[in-house]
């Protein structure tokens, strides 16, 4: 993910609605969560599919970490395990072990998958990109080998995934020179095969499963960098998309959040009803409210406020999911800090998901909980 690029504090108003967070949080994770206080059985309740993206390795092997996957979510992600340079790590030989292992366990605990993700320009196999830089791989060739992965991908898991990211961020940010269409000119899916590659791959992946629900997926597409325009580009394309009959069902926006820029929660969720009024689902995909910390290894923050922007942060991402008829599901990117991807990619920040280091249950989370228990029983979405 890119760093966000505009720097700004909260409003006196938002630091007020901070300090009325509690500090004490409600036991939660595992066992220890009666079922009808978990989040999973409170967003039921209205209507809502909650998730968090899954690391396959600690799956099984770590079970104060499965339990919380079991126990508190609706919805999982495979982090990395479907993705290309997992799933197919030599050329033509297949490896679905991990990705297999996970929908089985969703389907023990009656929990919904969301495949994540078929086109990227990040995490693809070596022998694909080392074949497009030497020119083994020509574009031509390169189109059909997508085309082959995205069909061999979604016909296996068929019946299995409820929605799928086919394609994930090739639009430019705010930042960055745009194609005309708004989509990021370096892409490596644009730049070999032009913008008509979106349209395609939803294309394939509707052939394969005609009733999986298939989503666009990309990160500042709701205003997060104090601007609209790549938002504006997203809906653009989508409505041409629409109105050419390509089968896009819904947008995923990221919401990778970070304490120290500033969080426009109105603009976030008029930008999700405005996709939601294209006919349009949507879904938060990839949740997490990073901040500034001690260091990677304990990640407690540095700034004292930031312990209350983190949960505020997160409740105003959840709100607007919940206040957003169309908002299908609400996806935490991973379960607890200790595996998070935030140290590893931002330097010197940390404490961005809803469990601590040491698998504990922070603020954040009985924020959520408080929100979803204040929501139940609440007419809100239209459905899967």
């Amino acid at each position: 993910m890119k760093q966000l690029r505009r720097r700004s504090t909260l409003v006196a108003t938002g630091v007020a609605a901070l300090l009325l967070v509690p500090a004490a949080v409600a036991v939660a994770g595992g066992n220890s969560a009666p079922a009808d206080t978990s989040l999973r059985a409170l967003a039921s309740k209205q209507g809502l599919r909650i998730g968090t993206a899954v690391d396959a390795a600690q799956l099984g092997t770590n079970k104060p970490y499965t339990d919380i996957v079991a126990d508190q979510f609706s919805t999982v992600t495979p982090e990395n395990a479907m993705k290309w340079e997992s799933v197919e790590p030599s050329k033509g030989v297949h490896d679905w072990k991990q990705a297999d292992q996970l929908v089985r366990f969703a389907q023990q605990h009656g929990q919904a998958v969301r495949g994540h993700t078929l086109m990227w320009h990040n995490q693809l196999p070596g022998w694909l990109t080392t074949g497009v830089a030497d020119g083994s791989i020509s574009d031509a060739k390169l189109r059909d080998i997508l085309h082959q992965h995205v069909t061999d991908e979604v016909t296996h898991f068929k019946g299995k995934v409820w929605q799928w990211d086919v394609a994930n961020e090739v639009f430019a940010n705010s930042w960055e020179t745009p194609q005309p269409d708004g989509l990021n000119a370096d892409d490596f899916w644009i730049k070999h095969l032009g913008s008509g590659i979106v349209a395609d791959v939803f294309r394939w992946a509707h052939k394969a499963d005609p009733k999986a629900l298939l989503m666009y997926n990309d990160y500042n597409i709701t205003g997060e960098d104090g601007t609209n325009a790549k938002f504006q580009a997203v809906y653009d394309f989508v409505k041409k998309l629409r109105a050419q009959g390509v089968p896009i069902d819904g947008i995923g926006e990221q919401a990778h959040l970070d304490t120290q820029y500033g969080f426009d929660a109105r603009q976030y969720q008029a930008d999700l009803q405005a996709f939601g009024d294209l006919g349009l689902k949507v879904a938060v995909t990839e949740a997490d409210v990073r901040t500034f910390v001690d260091n990677a290894t304990d990640q407690v923050p540095t700034d004292a406020l930031a312990q209350y922007a983190q949960p505020y942060e997160f409740s105003e991402l959840l709100k607007g999911c919940q206040l957003v008829r169309q908002c299908i599901s609400f996806t935490v990117w991973g379960v607890y800090d200790g595996d998070s991807w935030i140290p590893g990619t931002f330097s010197g920040e940390g404490y961005g998901l809803l469990y601590d280091v040491n698998l504990k249950p922070k603020p954040a989370y009985s924020t959520l909980q408080q929100d979803l228990k204040l929501a139940a029983g609440t007419v809100r979405h239209a459905g899967d």
